[in-house]
């Protein structure tokens, strides 16, 4: 049986007052989306006073407004600490008009006060030029989740509530919304929620019935249904139905009242090291689409049909007829009951509002750096790896990370202010460490076979790349710090949340209000060059091409060479605030080249000339070799071996990049290097032998408007890939120390006959190779026990 509380709440002068603060918060979107001028309509409209290009969505509006308002009076009545989740971000008119009415708007932008000229500003802002987008964005006091692309809310509203005690997450989930897959899926974070140890989130799935030109889904369903299926999830699904605004009032005060009653039980009956799920609670509001708008527009249904999605009546300066619907609708609200002669919110409908940060635009959770504590972190020395010789050590690079993050984790234990999440990879990706300091968060039934489960852990695993980033990215918006493993290939499962995270933050960095968060950090291992046990499906390095792409301010990408340039380069991503950072780092052993003195150095400077590596002897190089990403680091090198055995008065200089924004020029990237800079160290005139750990276009992309730029010759991934061997992987795309060698000797100006020669004998080397790791298996035993022979120079 579907669950509805019949009470009655509300007094006959509460429910007149909620009615009349929705109404006010109804009609301040509908002016958004329409008006220019005449914003209380002390005149008749005219076509002058309505904008020229009507943007923006009604349809979700009411709904979102009508829920604003009943969480403001649950805040009032228990002094809860409320944020309110988004889901329809293209309700932003609601967001806006509700932030505008409890006042937090005003005093974040002052120019548009709480009077008719301050209505006026309100209303032609949104969705104009030089104005404010339609959605909840960043510059939307409170919001934390623009859905701009649907599917996220939820698991943001999750990712806010880890930790967070205190707080209750409001998630609106629309109905077309629920028909994506993330947000399938994080249905199931509850079964990541501790109850003692963090907040709680409470879900309203809005059912009004209708996509942008479709019926959905779940409004389609019986009552019976939902309750089946959101039982089934682990929730206790209340009810809430209808279109009479007195009867839905009294519904949903009584529903919140024992929805909220539910809540603070669990919370007071809970224990942080049960692994006993409570059943929580949400909310399936049915309502129109649309609500209290238009029913009828040149003779085809409007209220309660997708044609209310966006703007239900177009054309208002050029249509009468139209224009007078727009009036009728805009009047039917009643402005002169909400608003005073000056324009302000009359005094009682202002007292329902909560108070300071009680205001849900106002509430620190929802500027999350306003709550940000630096993290703590340990120094690096102990866990550096000893460098006597370059290369005569092996070490797995994210093992000796994942020490340095069990650490960080103990630092932070007691603030509660950091997590590292994956898909269930945390061990793979040789992080394991980190479950000496804690577990993998579960709520739900375990056995004793299982492998570090517990209630209060704080490694937060599932199959799924859209959960971990929509977890850490609410995680982060309100304050606190993270840290994401992931294979390379399937990140890109996560290409669009990105795309929306960078794009909300370079906005945020914008607005002096919103103060910095911590940077969200990938770790891309289980690279292309390392996954030969896969093959071809799990080979591709592409993310950084997208990260690439994005705002300078933004972005950095690295690829570190060995384990202490990865320590340095992780605890410095840990440290900053309002950027994404990608770093690269295979998981297999690997020789190791620097010590942590000269990896701090290098990983300072972002790219350097590796000097040991080189014969340049303070002469101008007839060659650069260089190399970005720890593989092709160790090819590169190998292939100078190569070179100085074959050709030895050649002069060969070594070029390492760990971080790829250097390439740039500064105009286009901060750590762009100058043009002075780059011809020292690439040379005006040289070939320039460059090994890359992605798809090569890139290299090409960053450094196009350099001196020497056609001397570069990029090897990177050329899209061949299966299962096979370690070295097999780099030979078919041609990253391989003979292919880098001959690339070489075939851009030298040097004796023909010579180069031939050792051009073929590295030629038969492959042909060597090939059929050697057909018959035996693996690679050849002079690939595979190689070891730089140089020692340090002194």
């Amino acid at each position: 049986m579907a669950s509805h509380v019949n009470a009655q709440p509300l007094s006959d002068q509460e429910l007149s007052l909620i009615d009349r603060y929705w109404r006010a918060a109804n009609y301040l979107s509908v002016g958004q989306i329409y008006l220019m001028d005449n914003p209380l309509l002390r005149e008749p409209l005219k076509p002058e006073h309505v904008k020229p290009r009507l943007l923006g969505h009604w349809g979700t509006t009411p709904g979102l407004n009508f829920i604003y308002a009943h969480l403001n009076r649950i805040i009032n009545k228990r002094d809860t600490d409320i944020l309110y989740i988004c889901g329809p971000g293209h309700g932003g008119p609601g967001m806006v008009a509700n932030t505008y009415l409890e006042g937090t708007y005003s005093e974040i932008y002052p120019d548009i006060d709480q009077s008719e000229a301050g209505l006026k500003k309100l209303f032609k802002q949104f969705s104009f030029p030089g104005g404010i987008p339609s959605h909840a964005a960043p510059e939307t006091p409170g919001s934390i989740h623009e859905g701009g692309e649907l599917g996220y809310a939820l698991v943001h509203a999750f990712g806010a509530a880890f930790d967070n005690p205190d707080l209750v997450v409001a998630c609106v989930v629309g109905d077309g919304e629920a028909e994506t897959g993330p947000l399938a899926t994080a249905w199931h974070s509850n079964k990541f929620l501790n109850p003692a140890r963090d907040g709680a989130v409470l879900p309203i799935l809005h059912l009004n019935g209708y996509k942008i030109a479709n019926p959905t889904v779940l409004a389609r369903l019986s009552d019976e249904e939902l309750t089946q299926l959101f039982s089934g999830y682990g929730y206790e699904p209340f009810f809430v139905e209808g279109s009479e605004p007195e009867k839905m009032h009294q519904a949903m005060a009584a529903t919140l009242d024992t929805v909220f009653d539910r809540i603070a039980t669990i919370k007071k009956n809970a224990d942080p090291k049960s692994n006993k799920r409570p059943r929580w609670p949400m909310i399936i509001l049915r309502s129109p689409k649309g609500w209290t708008g238009p029913k009828i527009v040149d003779g085809k249904m409007v209220e309660n049909h997708w044609r209310s999605h966006q703007v239900p009546v177009a054309a208002c300066r050029e249509n009468e007829e139209h224009r007078k619907i727009l009036e009728d609708w805009l009047r039917s609200y009643r402005p002169e009951d909400l608003f005073d002669e000056t324009g302000r919110l009359k005094p009682e409908l202002q007292a329902l509002a909560p108070k300071g940060n009680k205001r849900m635009g106002a509430t620190p959770y929802g500027n999350g750096g306003l709550l940000r504590k630096e993290l703590k972190t340990p120094a690096l020395d102990a866990y550096a790896v000893k460098i006597t010789q370059p290369g005569a050590v092996e070490e797995q690079s994210t093992k000796v990370l994942g020490n340095y993050l069990r650490d960080v984790l103990k630092l932070n234990e007691a603030e509660k202010n950091f997590r590292v999440f994956g898909p269930d990879e945390t061990a793979s990706n040789r992080l394991s460490s980190v479950f000496e300091a804690t577990d993998r968060v579960w709520m739900a039934e375990t056995f004793d076979s299982d492998d570090h489960l517990a209630a209060d852990g704080r490694v937060m695993e599932i199959l799924s790349e859209h959960m971990c980033q929509g977890w850490l990215e609410g995680y982060l918006l309100t304050g606190r710090h993270g840290f994401f493993s992931c294979y390379e290939a399937f990140i890109h499962i996560v290409d669009s949340m990105f795309n929306q995270h960078a794009k909300w933050l370079k906005v945020a960095r914008e607005l002096e209000w919103r103060k910095p968060v911590s940077s969200l950090n990938y770790l891309l291992t289980s690279h292309v060059w390392r996954q030969d046990h896969n093959g071809f499906s799990h080979q591709d390095p592409g993310f950084v091409d997208l990260v690439a792409n994005k705002s300078a301010d933004i972005v950095r990408c690295y690829f570190p060479p060995d384990a202490n340039t990865l320590l340095w380069v992780g605890d410095h991503c840990l440290k900053t605030w309002n950027r994404i950072n990608v770093i690269v780092a295979g998981k297999q052993p690997a020789p190791q080249w620097l010590s942590l003195e000269e990896a701090s150095r290098h990983c300072e400077a972002g790219l350097g000339i590796w000097d040991w590596a080189g014969t340049e002897d303070g002469l101008e190089p007839d060659l650069v070799m260089a190399c970005a990403g720890d593989v092709p680091t160790m090819e590169t090198l190998a292939a100078v071996d190569l070179l100085r055995q074959a050709v030895p008065h050649l002069r060969i200089r070594v070029v390492n990049v760990v971080d790829l924004m250097t390439l740039q020029s500064p105009q286009h990237h901060p750590h762009g290097i100058s043009d002075e800079e780059f011809d020292r160290l690439f040379t005006r005139n040289r070939p320039v032998i460059f090994a890359y750990h992605g798809y090569p276009y890139l290299i090409h992309r960053l450094v196009y408007k350099r001196t020497n730029h056609p001397n570069f010759h990029v090897r990177g991934f050329i899209e061949e890939g299966t299962t096979t061997t370690p070295f097999d992987m780099a030979v078919m795309n041609e990253l391989d120390r003979y292919h880098l060698a001959i690339a070489a000797l075939e851009h030298l100006p040097m004796d023909k006959a010579q180069a031939e020669t050792t051009i073929k004998a590295f030629r038969k080397k492959l042909d060597r190779h090939h059929a050697y790791v057909r018959e035996h298996g693996e690679d050849m035993p002079e690939v595979r026990d190689w070891k730089w022979p140089y020692p340090r120079k002194p």
